[in-house]
């Protein structure tokens, strides 16, 4: 048999004691209880399923309003800035940042699409997914002009800019615009 290391969720709450160091404190201060370890206030880990649900539950915010509030999709693909990251049932637990680009969510034969600026997605282990942006608009109501006037625009700013916030300005506006543009195109 081969010996195999218990996990800490395996091990019961008195493990996490150490008795010699318990038995010196009760001999050096018997009438106040020895201190807790953080091991001691960590709640056991939740089982893991025994089977992947079939839908992928998500929550997805903006400051001002609540895009989908627990709407049960097969999938979505998020721009984090590791790259696009598709999120299906069952998929492990995750925090990613995005990037300004396209959201993607697949329900059925639907495909909703948003471009986000910015913001972060919270992937739990139970399939539900939680994505916090700073702006989103449906990709159907951007306007391609709109996108190249103001790609021009910031591109222009950005050779003219001469102090580190005009130049960090306008190097975010190439860059959402830049995004934009691609998601328009692409």
């Amino acid at each position: 048999m081969r010996w195999r290391r218990p996990f800490s969720t395996d091990l019961p709450a008195e493990a996490y004691k150490n008795s010699n160091f318990v038995e010196a404190w009760r001999k050096a201060i018997p009438t106040v209880e020895p201190p807790s370890t953080p091991s001691a206030f960590m709640a056991t880990r939740p089982a893991t399923p025994s089977s992947i649900p079939s839908k992928l539950t998500v929550n997805f915010v903006l400051p001002y309003s609540s895009e989908l509030s627990g709407k049960e999709v097969d999938m979505v693909i998020i721009p984090a800035t590791t790259g696009q990251m598709g999120v299906l049932p069952g998929h492990v637990a995750t925090i990613a940042e995005l990037k300004p680009g396209i959201l993607s969510v697949h329900e059925g034969n639907d495909v909703s699409k948003y471009f986000v600026s910015g913001g972060f997605a919270y992937v739990h282990a139970n399939s539900f997914a939680d994505i916090i942006a700073v702006e989103a608009v449906p990709l159907d109501r951007i306007d391609s002009n709109l996108v190249q006037k103001g790609l021009t625009d910031f591109t222009q700013k950005l050779s003219t800019a001469s102090t580190d916030v005009e130049k960090a300005e306008a190097q975010i506006g190439v860059d959402v615009h830049s995004a934009l543009n691609a998601a328009l195109t692409g």
